[in-house]
């Protein structure tokens, strides 16, 4: 009887200090604490990474600014809508094929040898499910020892697996990654999230792709199929399509608590027309909705076509940013390893999004230290003021890049700013906590760097003047109550020592 009352007293003390420390302590003592428990985290041989774990969880973080939609979905999600799209599962591709192109031989067949499954029929077969999530997401790669494709090919070719689905559930699909950003204590998602309408040209293909033209002379392609455009009833059509549906997702979405915004995008492996008209579509719907934040250009940079028409597609987003100064772009650029490309193919895609696309944020960065006048690049990057997006776990996965090899070191040493962000966490099976961890283990680093990072992720965005403000307030509160948790714990932990 006496343990007991002896250990509910001690419980009691440890909550009142706690609530004591929280509400005596001063603002400046609490993150002085917060930063000395920080810095017993990573310190030592090898970092504490549960209790970093536990530490970034709770930790508020200001936004996720390199994020793409259908990648961020996981695809437990892309499954239960298979049914619900009048979907259904092919058993030998693991791809979603349309109900109605099987075949009626298909369908008569009884449930046990049919190729063409619905959702509930997956989630009950536990080793076709188990398959399913390997082919659909990066799961089990490195635990799974059956013959697989390449990491990076792995990757990217889970998108083609969900792709049915990937654009008909929106408003679902946008209200779960707001209910799992909040969980884990974040504020904002800049996420890129549709392809901007495109349509085909192929005498704008010839011409693009005549070897030698001068830049003048392309300027004047893309100025006459631009006024083309522009004047394509049809074309401008799907312009303000693509708004509704942005408008129509998003509804709801924003609140007290939690802000989202939206980047286009185009692909850079499509033909120079489609990439280009797809550009001016998503420049023009940028600049008439302000949920849409900026224009992009994703797809896998190593493929054929996409080195190809790199500079190509630069000095496109050159002509439409005069055309629109206003609309701000983000890059993926230079997301190479050596080896995936001839050595001259890492030599300048960094520094032609910089100086030639005037890209307001880089996403990866990871071929700089192959670039020609690398520094010279790094010194714009940070003059300009100019970020870079990392995203360790896909560099690791895609390209096998990590801890020193990879080149946030360069970034850092520089004075580079960086952000933190996830890239396509669903896909990855990861989270923007998660990441953090990874940077606290793999660097040596502070809780003052690590705090710059989460207030750099909203300085850095393409947010409005007065919502940024509003985000940076709030997290600065966020801040002040994590902190007096974290020293309010930390004292009572020490105080059950023995």
């Amino acid at each position: 009887m006496q343990k007991k009352i002896t250990c509910l007293a001690l419980s009691m003390a440890l909550a009142m200090s706690a609530s004591a420390a929280t509400h005596a302590a001063s603002p400046a003592a609490n993150e002085a604490a917060t930063a000395r428990h920080f810095a017993a985290l990573v310190s030592g041989s090898a970092p504490r990474t549960a209790e970093l774990s536990l530490f970034f969880s709770m930790m508020p973080k200001g936004g996720d600014l390199h994020h793409h939609y259908s990648g961020a979905i996981y695809a437990e999600q892309f499954l239960e809508w298979v049914d619900k799209e009048n979907y259904c599962v092919y058993k030998t591709t693991y791809r979603i094929e349309s109900r109605k192109e099987v075949v009626a031989a298909e369908r008569a067949k009884p449930a046990g040898q049919r190729g063409c499954l619905s959702s509930t029929e997956v989630f009950a077969d536990a080793g076709l499910y188990a398959e399913l999530l390997q082919r659909w997401s990066t799961k089990d790669f490195y635990n799974h020892s059956g013959q697989q494709t390449p990491p990076d090919r792995t990757f990217f070719d889970t998108f083609g697996y969900f792709g049915p689905v990937a654009s008909s559930n929106t408003g679902e699909g946008l209200r779960t990654l707001k209910q799992r950003a909040i969980a884990e204590n974040l504020s904002y998602i800049e996420t890129i999230f549709e392809l901007s309408p495109f349509v085909s040209n192929p005498q704008f293909d010839q011409q693009v792709l005549t070897p030698g033209m001068r830049p003048d002379a392309l300027q004047a392609v893309l100025a006459s199929w631009t006024q083309q455009l522009e004047q394509d009833a049809a074309f401008q059509k799907s312009i303000t399509a693509y708004n509704d549906n942005v408008n129509t997702s998003s509804a709801g979405i924003d609140d007290a608590s939690f802000t989202m915004r939206y980047q286009a995008y185009v692909l850079r492996f499509l033909s120079p027309s489609q990439v280009f008209s797809s550009m001016v579509a998503g420049f023009k719907a940028a600049s008439l909705n302000p949920l849409v934040v900026g224009v992009n250009i994703v797809g896998q940079e190593s493929l054929n076509v996409s080195m190809r028409d790199y500079s190509l597609h630069m000095e496109m987003f050159k002509f439409l940013k005069a055309k629109y100064p206003n609309v701000k772009i983000a890059l993926h650029a230079g997301e190479l390893a050596l080896g995936m490309v001839p050595p001259e193919g890492m030599a300048f895609h960094i520094a032609e999004a910089v100086d030639v696309a005037g890209a307001n944020r880089i996403g990866h960065g990871m071929d700089i230290a192959y670039e020609n006048n690398a520094l010279a690049t790094m010194q714009k990057m940070r003059t300009r003021d100019i970020p870079v997006e990392v995203n360790l776990t896909s560099n690791d996965y895609i390209l096998g890049i990590k801890g020193q090899a990879h080149p946030v070191t360069l970034y850092r040493k520089y004075g580079v700013p960086f952000v933190i962000s996830t890239d396509d966490a669903g896909v990855s099976r990861n989270t923007l906590s998660n990441e953090y961890v990874l940077f606290a283990s793999q660097y040596k680093t502070d809780y003052a760097e690590i705090k710059k990072l989460s207030y750099n992720s909203l300085r850095y965005s393409f947010l409005a003047e007065a919502d940024k403000q509003r985000l940076l307030k709030s997290l600065a509160a966020r801040f002040a109550t994590f902190e007096a948790q974290i020293a309010a714990a930390d004292a009572a932990s020490k105080a059950v020592k023995p």
